[in-house]
C-alpha cells in the first residue's frame, strides 16, 4: 500500500515538477531587450538605461528556483527523480555542464551533468533529516568556466504517516479529592508524534479513554482528564486504573495510535464523623491512685485518614468533671482518662461521665450531612484502699520563747486514718531532722515538748518532720513538716561592735571628737535597739574626757582640754557602760584605749610611741626596718654556708654498678666431712688474694689512706679455724675505712621431713649437759664421728 501510494504521487507530481523547473525560469529570466525597454533618442532614458544595465548586470542569472520536494520512505526499484535543472543559456548543444554541491550531493542526490536531472539514490527519512540545502551551477563543459553564478536551493522531504504517537512521560499518577463534582480537573497527559505537524494529518492527535469509564473522561484534543461521576467515595474505592489512547490522522481510520496508563488515587476529605466503638464504658480505680495516672481509654473510630481522622475528646457532663480529665493520644487517637484530683472511697464510691469526641478539621461542604462528633457514657467505680494517716494541716508553725522551760508543750499535731477501719495513730519525730534531739513528741496525742534549752541567737528556726504511723499497718506512714520559731528574750547585754583604739593628738583642742564608737546586741527587740551610754560612777568627773550620745545610737568621745603629752602619759583607759532598753535591761562595760600621738599640723597621726623622742634625727621607722631586714638576710646566708660545708665533709657511699660485696664460690660436689682433709685449702680462706692479704673496699670512699696490713704467711692445713676468724674480726673492727654497720646473716630454716629432727641446739629446751649424742652412731660412720666430737666437747667443758 505505501509503495502504491508513492507511485501514484510520483506519477502525478513528476510532470508538474519538471514543467515548473523548465518553464518557470524561462518565464522569469527571459533576456531583456534594450530596444524594448528604452525609447530611442532620449538622453534621460539613456542614462536610466545605463543605470538599469548596471543593475541587471549585477543580478543577472539564467534560472530561478527555490525548493524541490521528495517523498520519504520511497523505496522503488530505480532512483526517484527529484527534479530537473535547466538554464535558458543552454542552446541544447550539450556544451553546458551542470554541477551539484551541498548536503548529500554525490551520495544521496546525483545530478545528470548534461540534462540537469536530480535523482535521490537512497531511502530518505523526514524524521532523521527534513530538508537538504544544495547549490547548483552551470559551467562550460570544455573550459569549466562558470556560465552563471551558483544558485542555492532546498530539497524538502515530504512526510508520510510512519510514526505512531508516544507518551514520553507515561505512565502517569494523579490524585483528585473524593466526593469531587463532575468535571473536576484530574491531570493532563501529552503524546508526541514524530511526523510533520504542518503537512497533512500525520501528527494531528485525538485522545480517548479505553479503560476507566464511566468514572473519568478526557478532552479529545487537549488531553485533560476530568471526573465523570459525582460523589466518588475513597472509603469505597481508593484507586482507579485508566488507559488513555492517542491516535494520529485526526482519529480517522488508518491512523497510528499509542497508549499510556494513568493511576488515579482519590485523596481523603473529612466526610465521615467519628464514632465510638461502644456507647458505655466501665472502669475501676483505686482511691490511692496517683494524680495524673491514666485509669482507662476510650476510642472513637473515623473512616477518614490523616488530619481528617484526628479527634479531640472532652468531658461534657457528669458528676466528676472536676475530678477527671481526658486527653488525646496523638499516636493512637485514643481518649485517655486521668485523675485530676484525689479520690476518696469513703466520700464517693462511683462517678458517671459523658465523653464527646469531635473532629478537629471540619470540611464545611459536608456539614449538611450531620455533626462530626459522637458521645459515650463512662462509669468509674472507686475501690477502697488502705490509706496512710492524714494530718489536719499540711504544715505546722509553732512559736516558743528561748527561755522556755524544759518539757514545756510547744504545740500539737493531729492526724486520723481515713479508712473505715480507722486504725489508731502513733506519732514520732524523724531524728534525721532533729539530730540534737531538742524536741520530743507524745506518741499518743502528738504534743511536742522541749527537750533541751533553746537559744535564738544560735538558731532562730528549727524544722523537724513528724511521722504518723498506723498501729495496725506500719507500712502506712505519713509525714508533715513542723517549723518552730524561737522568740527572742532580752538575755544578751550590748557591747562594742569592735575593739576600738582611739588616737589623741598632743596638739588637739578642747571639745575635739577623738572617736565615735557603736554597740551591738545579739537580741532582736521588736521596737529595735536603743542604747544608753554612761561612764562609771567613779569616772563621771573625768578631768580628761567626756562622752556625748548621738542620734544614730552611737557615742562620741571628746577631749576636755588640750596639752596632752606622751612623755607625761602615753595611754588612757576610759571605761564606758552600755545599757539596752529591754526588759529587764542588760548592760556591759567596755574599755576604750586612748593613745596620745604626735600629729602634724593638719591632724595626721605620725608617731604614738614615747621612744620616738630618743630615735636619731633623720632615721625614720622605715629605715630601721630596712636595716633589720638586711641583718636577717646576712644571718640566713651564714647559716646556709655552714650547712653546706658540713654536708661536704660527710663521707659519701659510692654507688657503683660494679660494687662487689661478696665473692661466692660454689662447688657442686659434696665434701667428705671431718675425715676429708683434702677437700679444701685453709690457706685460701686466710688470704684469697695472695701473700699481701690486702683487699681494698669498693663500697665507701675513705677519708684517709689505710696502709695495707701485713698478710699472714700460708700455714699448714691443720691451722685452727677459730684463731683465723678471731684475727679477721679484729682487723675488721680496727679498719677505719669500714662502714659502721655489721653484715648479719641468719639461717633459721633447716628443712622439714627429717626423721632425725633438728640438730640445732639454739631452740633446745634442755641444757647441753642433758644431751646424749650416742644415738648418732646408729646413723652411719659419719654421724658416729660427729657424735664422738660432741661428746668430747661436752666432757672437756665439764672438766
Amino acid at each position: 500500500m505505501p509503495e502504491r501510494l508513492t507511485e501514484m504521487l510520483m506519477d502525478t507530481w513528476t510532470p508538474l515538477i519538471i514543467l515548473w523547473i523548465t518553464v518557470l525560469p524561462s518565464f522569469y529570466m527571459a533576456p531583456v531587450n534594450q530596444s524594448q525597454v528604452l525609447p530611442s533618442g532620449s538622453s534621460t532614458g539613456l542614462k536610466r538605461l545605463n543605470e538599469e544595465q548596471r543593475v541587471l548586470h549585477r543580478s543577472k542569472r539564467g534560472w530561478v528556483w527555490n525548493q524541490m520536494f521528495v517523498l520519504e520512505e520511497f523505496s522503488g526499484p530505480e532512483p526517484i527523480l527529484v527534479g530537473r535543472l535547466h538554464t535558458d543559456l543552454d542552446p541544447g548543444s550539450s556544451k553546458i555542464k551542470y554541477i551539484l554541491s551541498g548536503d548529500g550531493a554525490g551520495t544521496i542526490f546525483v545530478i545528470n551533468d548534461k540534462t540537469g536531472d536530480i535523482h535521490a539514490m537512497k531511502r530518505l527519512d523526514r524524521e532523521e533529516k527534513a530538508e537538504y540545502t544544495l547549490t547548483a551551477q552551470a559551467v562550460d563543459r570544455d573550459t569549466n568556466q562558470p556560465l552563471e553564478p551558483p544558485s542555492e536551493f532546498i530539497i524538502k522531504v515530504q512526510d508520510i504517516n510512519d510514526n505512531a504517537p508516544e507518551f514520553v512521560e507515561g505512565p502517569y499518577h494523579a490524585t483528585v479529592p473524593e466526593m469531587s463534582l463532575v468535571g473536576t480537573f484530574v491531570t493532563k497527559v501529552t503524546a508526541t508524534d514524530a511526523d510533520d505537524p504542518v503537512y497533512g494529518n500525520s501528527a494531528k492527535l485525538v485522545y480517548s479513554i479505553l479503560e476507566g469509564q464511566p468514572y473519568f473522561s478526557i478532552e479529545p484534543h487537549t488531553a485533560i482528564i476530568k471526573t465523570a461521576l459525582p460523589n466518588m467515595d475513597r472509603e469505597a474505592k481508593e484507586e482507579y486504573f485508566v488507559v488513555i489512547q492517542a491516535k494520529d490522522m485526526g482519529g480517522h481510520m488508518g491512523g497510528l495510535s499509542g497508549t499510556t496508563t494513568v493511576t488515579i488515587t482519590l485523596s481523603d476529605v473529612n466526610d465521615n464523623p467519628p464514632k465510638f466503638a461502644q456507647s458505655l464504658y466501665h472502669f475501676s480505680v483505686m482511691e490511692d491512685v496517683a494524680l495524673g495516672e491514666p485509669i482507662g481509654r476510650v476510642k472513637a473510630n473515623d473512616l477518614d485518614i490523616g488530619e481528617n481522622a484526628k479527634s479531640s475528646y472532652d468531658i461534657i457532663e457528669g458528676d466528676g468533671m472536676d475530678i477527671f480529665e481526658i486527653t488525646t493520644d496523638a499516636q493512637t487517637q485514643d481518649g485517655i482518662i486521668r485523675v485530676r484530683k484525689p479520690l476518696d472511697f469513703e466520700t464517693k464510691k462511683s462517678y458517671t461521665l459523658k465523653v464527646e469526641a469531635a473532629n478537629i478539621h471540619i470540611d464545611p461542604r459536608f456539614l449538611s450531612g450531620g455533626p462530626f462528633k459522637d458521645t459515650a457514657t463512662v462509669k468509674i467505680v472507686v475501690e477502697d484502699a488502705d490509706e496512710p494517716p492524714v494530718f489536719s494541716s499540711p504544715t505546722y508553725l509553732l512559736e516558743v520563747h528561748e527561755n522556755a522551760a524544759l518539757n514545756s508543750v510547744l504545740g500539737q499535731v493531729t492526724a486520723h486514718d481515713p479508712d473505715v477501719s480507722s486504725s489508731p495513730i502513733r506519732f514520732s519525730i524523724d531524728r534525721h531532722t532533729d539530730l540534737e534531739r531538742q524536741f520530743n513528741i507524745n506518741a499518743e496525742d502528738g504534743k511536742i515538748t522541749l527537750a533541751t534549752p533553746l537559744d535564738r541567737e544560735t538558731s532562730t528556726w528549727h524544722n523537724i518532720t513528724i511521722v504518723a504511723t498506723e498501729t495496725r499497718n506500719h507500712s502506712q506512714v505519713s509525714r508533715v513538716p513542723v517549723a518552730i520559731k524561737v522568740l527572742d528574750v532580752n538575755d544578751n547585754a550590748p557591747e562594742f561592735a569592735s575593739e576600738h583604739e582611739a588616737f589623741l593628738c598632743e596638739n588637739g583642742k578642747p571639745g575635739q571628737v577623738i572617736q565615735i564608737v557603736s554597740a551591738v546586741d545579739k537580741d532582736d527587740p521588736k521596737s529595735g535597739h536603743y542604747f544608753l551610754y554612761s561612764l562609771l560612777p567613779e569616772m563621771v568627773n573625768n578631768p580628761n574626757f567626756t562622752i556625748k550620745k548621738n542620734e544614730d545610737n552611737t557615742l562620741s568621745i571628746l577631749a576636755k582640754h588640750s596639752g596632752f603629752s606622751r612623755q607625761k602619759q602615753e595611754v588612757y583607759l576610759l571605761p564606758i557602760v552600755i545599757s539596752d532598753s529591754g526588759t529587764p535591761p542588760m548592760s556591759s562595760t567596755g574599755t576604750l584605749t586612748i593613745r596620745v600621738c604626735g600629729c602634724s599640723s593638719d591632724g595626721t597621726v605620725q608617731s604614738c610611741n614615747a621612744e620616738a623622742y630618743v630615735l636619731p634625727i633623720g632615721l625614720s621607722m622605715g629605715a630601721l626596718i630596712a636595716i633589720l631586714a638586711c641583718i636577717i638576710l646576712l644571718l640566713v646566708i651564714v647559716v646556709l654556708f655552714v650547712t653546706l660545708r658540713r654536708h661536704k665533709n660527710e663521707p659519701l657511699i659510692i654507688k657503683d654498678d660494679e660494687d662487689v660485696r661478696e665473692n661466692i664460690i660454689r662447688y657442686d660436689d659434696e665434701g667428705g666431712g671431718e675425715e676429708d682433709t683434702e677437700a679444701f685449702d685453709i690457706a685460701t680462706l686466710q688470704n684469697p688474694d695472695g701473700i699481701n692479704g690486702f683487699l681494698p673496699r669498693k663500697d665507701i670512699k675513705p677519708d684517709l689512706q689505710f696502709m695495707p696490713r701485713q698478710g699472714l704467711a700460708p700455714v699448714p692445713n691443720g691451722v685452727d679455724v677459730d684463731e683465723f676468724i678471731n684475727v679477721r674480726l679484729h682487723e675488721a673492727d680496727n679498719d677505719p675505712t669500714a662502714p659502721p654497720y655489721d653484715s648479719i646473716q641468719i639461717y633459721g630454716y633447716e628443712g622439714k621431713g627429717s626423721a632425725a629432727g633438728s640438730l640445732s641446739s639454739l631452740e633446745s629446751s634442755t641444757s647441753d649437759s642433758d644431751q646424749n649424742f650416742d644415738y648418732l652412731s646408729e646413723w652411719g660412720p659419719r654421724f658416729k664421728r660427729l657424735g664422738e666430737l660432741y661428746s668430747v666437747g661436752e666432757s672437756d667443758k665439764e672438766t
